[in-house]
């Protein structure tokens, strides 16, 4: 009887360390592959959107993805500037579209 804990022991144990490798789990969507015309999203041309509570938004469109991200202070406190009246964007954002799909709108 001890013999065969001890096997399910050592089988239980191979097993679970299997799992304990640098295995990916999946692609890495923290970053955008640039797959047409772009090296990186610095290149894009972003503009402000103001949302609905009048605070600000970073906004960009490649022709491909939108991007929006949260404006916030150094003290990690929400900017709301008064740039534009809430749910408007402002700025040049839309030049940004790739010259294989460009942007339609």
């Amino acid at each position: 009887m001890k013999l065969v804990k001890l096997a399910f022991v050592l089988g239980a144990a191979s097993m679970l360390s299997a799992c304990a490798g640098d295995m990916p789990i999946g692609p890495d969507k923290s970053k955008d592959v640039n797959l047409i015309d772009r090296d990186d999203l610095s290149q894009i041309k972003w503009g402000v959107w103001v949302d609905p509570d009048g605070c600000d938004n970073w906004i960009a469109d490649d022709g491909v993805e939108g991007y929006l991200a949260r404006r916030y202070d150094r003290y990690g406190k929400p900017i709301c500037s008064g740039v534009a009246p809430p749910t408007v964007a402002t700025g040049d954002f839309k030049q940004g579209s790739t010259s294989v799909i460009g942007d339609p709108l």
